[in-house]
């Protein structure tokens, strides 16, 4: 179901939307060689409870046990923080979100943990850059492929993997909401944009194929041939006042135009 939210709800998911920031920022800073995922799901909590929030992750379907997803190297998406040790060299996908009274915000981050090698370190910026690119599409009267679109040609211009199986969705007092938004597509198809919806857009690119598996735990999704992958992700708000990215950090302007510099 797609739902508008009014301004006072986007101003929740705002809320919201600032501390997943700062757990980016905070898990960013503290992820050493040495350093667990665990350690960084533990510190996520600290800083989602000083903000008043909830976990959005944390029993998810009755059985996510993590308060982020942390998912390093050939991890895709939905990496259970544990046992797993950052070492130099390593790529880590940080995706969290957060709820502010009833309200969500979703976004993911990767960064390299130390140095990264050449072609992780342009995997990484390059689905960064698919990620603002397809925010740059986003207008109302827009459609959802215009956004697949953009994201597909950061990805094929790359030739990179783009996982399909997976895909961005609407946001609001879910977690997950239709319209489903898939890193690929054909301009002018798909659903129209309009005010007062909210969707997470979160490009997906691999070193090698598309092809995904799920591991025994029933949640980590991994690359089918072991290639390194990498994820980006915000929530966007098409608001009365203009498009808005609502996880950026408190002192950031959410304003579109002021973030475009990042595509």
């Amino acid at each position: 179901m797609i739902t508008i939210k009014r301004p006072e709800d986007f101003a929740r998911m705002r809320r919201a939307g600032i501390c997943v920031a700062e757990v980016h920022q905070a898990t960013r800073d503290a992820a050493k060689p040495g350093v667990s995922t665990k350690e960084l799901d533990e510190l996520a909590v600290e800083i989602i409870e000083a903000h008043g929030c909830t976990p959005s992750f944390y029993g998810y379907l009755g059985t996510y046990p993590g308060h982020i997803c942390a998912s390093p190297n050939s991890v895709i998406v939905h990496g259970i923080p544990g046992d797993h040790v950052l070492v130099e060299g390593d790529l880590i996908s940080v995706d969290v979100g957060a709820i502010y009274e009833g309200y969500h915000a979703d976004a993911a981050v990767s960064f390299g943990v130390g140095e990264l090698a050449a072609d992780v370190a342009k995997l990484n910026d390059d689905t960064r850059r698919a990620m603002w690119a397809g925010i740059a599409a986003v207008r109302p009267g827009a459609r959802v492929g215009d956004i697949g679109a953009a994201v597909q040609a950061v990805g094929d211009e790359g030739g990179y993997g783009i996982i399909r199986e997976y895909v961005g969705h609407g946001i609001g007092q879910k977690m997950h909401e239709e319209p489903q938004v898939p890193n690929y597509g054909r301009k002018g198809k798909g659903m129209r944009l309009r005010t007062g919806m909210a969707i997470c857009i979160e490009p997906m690119f691999t070193l090698g194929g598309e092809e995904t598996a799920v591991l025994d735990d029933e949640w980590t999704v991994v690359t089918a041939d072991g290639s390194w992958a990498c994820h980006w992700e915000h929530t966007v708000a098409l608001t009365p006042d203009g498009v808005q990215v609502l996880t950026v950090g408190e002192h950031v302007s959410t304003d579109l135009a002021d973030n475009l510099g990042h595509v």
